[in-house]
């Protein structure tokens, strides 16, 4: 005979576990609405509840994830080139003093060339 209880039992302690490794390795900076360490206090002391609200709650969000082909994986994010206000030319020909600057480095990378050989 198939007991409930125990399989219950189980599938608790698995889920637990998993919570507790997984809040362990979560960066302190992902984390959503509590600190790590008030996640991993929370998944410690409330094993059932803790581990649910840590996995809708605590866990960050990896919106980050784009399907590429055959492979699934994580595109890199650089939160300093997120910031509001921040200008960023859409490609090199359309930032005219990022080219001006190349020209002239480049021309003075050449004089000094000649001087020195």
């Amino acid at each position: 005979m198939f007991y409930l209880g125990g399989f219950f039992g189980v599938i608790t302690l698995a889920l637990w576990i998993f919570a507790v490794v997984d809040v362990i390795t979560t960066d302190e900076g992902s984390c959503r609405n509590l600190p790590k360490f008030g996640w991993l206090i929370l998944v410690l002391f409330f094993p059932l509840v803790g581990s649910i609200v840590w996995f809708v709650a605590g866990r960050p969000q990896t919106s980050g994830r784009v399907y590429r082909g055959a492979y699934e994986r994580e595109t890199p994010r650089f939160p300093e080139y997120d910031r509001p206000g921040r200008f960023a030319a859409g490609s090199p020909d359309d930032d005219e003093d990022f080219l001006r600057r190349c020209r002239e480095r480049a021309e003075e990378q050449r004089r000094k060339g000649r001087e020195e050989g």
